[in-house]
């Protein structure tokens, strides 16, 4: 069977899922763009706002604490570790509240490792509600979404207690946010399929905050005791940062197309 009938080709804004929907059509993208809204992308644009250049990690294990004393980072815990000598987390409500740091490396299953295998085939740009807008006006005034040029846009997703991906509301919501803010900028551009239903979902759901609190991930996170963090990824175009991964951070420099 070809993969080719997957990649989306002929058109210019691709949409998939998770990380082996960024290794199969990633690789074959200008641009990728990462949305994990609960909440690594949301968290990379809150320390991205303070000045803070943030190196995606896949795990927090042993291997990301070695990787932060060789980058000269801080390295995020879990929401539920942070104290006062440790208080970087993944929560983007904490993140505000944290002393400045100016490099963190912030570990995450979903988005973190999607954007540092990406890193190496493609510009790499996070996104989520907060600065859909911002991404989307980026992407056009570099002339991304035309099919020589196209954009991979990459619904991180959560996953189920036996690894797999869970296709994840919040996700494809920043997804369509990112989608619908670069087709209003750029009238060249093409839909795949794929990203003309993550735009109309969108486009279609008349108040994402409300939508974030209910779905299932927001459930879990209010539920957990983390309302604050929903509530920060639902502040629909707040930030006008656009977090570009250049030497292994995120960071708001714009570095000219490696493609």
């Amino acid at each position: 069977m070809s993969e080719d009938w997957f990649l989306q080709t002929g058109h210019g804004v691709r949409f998939e899922w998770g990380p082996e929907g960024a290794r199969r059509i990633g690789v074959h993208a200008a641009c990728t763009v990462v949305v994990d809204v609960l909440s690594f992308t949301t968290a990379v644009t809150v320390a991205v706002e303070a000045g803070t250049a943030v190196h995606p990690y896949a795990w927090r294990d042993a291997t990301a604490a070695e990787y932060a004393r060789r980058v000269g980072a801080r390295l995020a815990v879990g929401r539920r570790e942070a104290t006062g000598r440790s208080p970087w987390s993944l929560s983007p409500a904490a993140l505000r509240r944290a002393p400045f740091t100016p490099r963190l490396v912030l570990p995450s299953p979903n988005g973190s490792t999607i954007a540092a295998a990406a890193g190496e085939a493609a510009t790499v740009v996070a996104a989520c509600l907060r600065n859909a807008g911002a991404v989307g006006a980026w992407l056009a005034r570099h002339g991304y979404g035309v099919p020589d040029r196209p954009v991979a846009v990459i619904a991180a997703g959560e996953r189920w207690p036996d690894g797999s991906l869970r296709p994840a509301l919040e996700d494809l919501l920043g997804a369509g946010a990112v989608v619908a803010a670069l087709r209003e900028r750029a009238e060249a551009v093409t839909l795949s399929p794929e990203a003309l239903a993550a735009a109309a979902v969108f486009a279609g759901t008349p108040d994402p905050g409300a939508a974030l609190a209910a779905c299932a991930s927001g459930r879990e996170l209010i539920g957990g005791g983390f309302p604050e963090d929903v509530a920060v990824a639902a502040e629909l175009d707040a930030a006008s940062v656009v977090p570009v991964l250049f030497e292994g951070a995120f960071t708001t420099r714009t570095v000219s197309d490696r493609n």
